[in-house]
């Protein structure tokens, strides 16, 4: 087997060590070329030359979910193909959505290990994904599609994500006590806690207006805190479409109550309640706002956005699990 090896070296829970004894491990099982990123956006450019190349049968992404999203964009950036490299994972970022999603070790050793025995026993599934796009007709519609691996968001949780960008820019480690600081500081900034500008349309049914806050899952859970997985829709699926979570309130009160039932969540039940909006197994829809917005996908601040149109794509790439 003919194999890339995509090595973020900034990955935070990984040692030079550590990712040379993995490099070893799977040189031993394939034909191995490893390269590491050297730019934001250099994983995905290897990701489409392996797409190109013909000659490549796996991309292994050793990173955190940042690069997982860049390698899955390089090899869809024509679209799914059933003769496309698969992909195979080894986390090493601080949460690992998109791996632990595929119930894959969220310890890089182990996860090599469990790669290794899936190859010679075979073992693949192919997932769907997400992809938005700028809405033709808006002043977004020339921003480039990109598609995501787990989740997406337009409005709060997005902001959130901005905020710890910037923290980690200053030096800080990225800590789910990060996290939770910044999204208290984007809550006492938010504007527009009780009347949201985000409307939701989608073919042959009433637009969703007046949202606050909008979450686009392509799986669950949605994130984790430490080993804890947080359910903002637990109904979604690599088999299904997309799911929607949107609040049309963030008072101080909602705020305490829907955030108790993400932290309390469970596959059976997420979030609830006179302001929740909960939407299953969605092919296509549409977020406007009145005012642009911070977008996010897989964890990544992608800058503001007034429209996003999303589709779930089954089917769309194989991963080795």
């Amino acid at each position: 087997m003919r194999a890339l090896l995509v090595v973020n070296p900034a990955a935070t829970t990984t040692s030079a060590r550590t990712r040379d004894v993995l490099i070893h491990a799977l040189a031993s099982e394939m034909k191995l070329e490893a390269v590491t990123t050297e730019y934001r956006g250099h994983a995905r450019d290897l990701g489409r030359q392996a797409a190109e190349s013909g000659n490549v049968d796996l991309v292994v992404a050793l990173g955190g979910d940042g690069t997982v999203n860049e390698v899955v964009n390089g090899l869809l950036h024509a679209g799914p193909d059933p003769h496309l490299p698969g992909l195979a994972v080894v986390p090493g970022g601080s949460t690992n959505v998109f791996a632990r999603a595929l119930d894959l070790p969220n310890h890089p050793v182990e996860a090599t290990g469990a790669l290794l025995d899936a190859l010679r026993e075979g073992r693949e599934r192919t997932v769907g994904l997400g992809l938005a796009a700028g809405t033709p007709g808006t002043e977004d519609e020339s921003v480039p599609s990109r598609w995501f691996t787990f989740n997406a968001g337009l409005g709060f949780d997005a902001g959130v994500v901005g905020r710890v960008e910037q923290q980690r820019e200053l030096g800080r480690k990225s800590t789910h006590a990060l996290y939770i600081r910044q999204a208290a500081r984007q809550l006492l900034g938010e504007s527009q806690r009780r009347h949201g500008t985000i409307t939701l349309e989608r073919p042959g049914a009433d637009p969703v207006t007046g949202l606050v806050l909008s979450i686009v899952c392509n799986t669950a859970p949605w994130t984790y805190l430490g080993n804890r997985p947080v359910y903002a829709s637990p109904k979604a699926s690599f088999d299904t479409g997309l799911d929607v979570l949107g609040l049309s309130r963030l008072s101080t009160v909602s705020v305490a109550r829907y955030g108790t039932q993400l932290l309390t969540s469970s596959p059976e039940r997420g979030p609830h309640g006179k302001h929740v909006v909960s939407l299953h197994d969605l092919d296509g829809f549409t977020l406007h706002s009145k005012a642009p917005l911070p977008l996010q996908m897989d964890g990544d601040h992608l800058g503001l956005r007034t429209s996003v149109t999303f589709t779930g794509v089954r089917h769309a790439l194989r991963v080795i699990v």
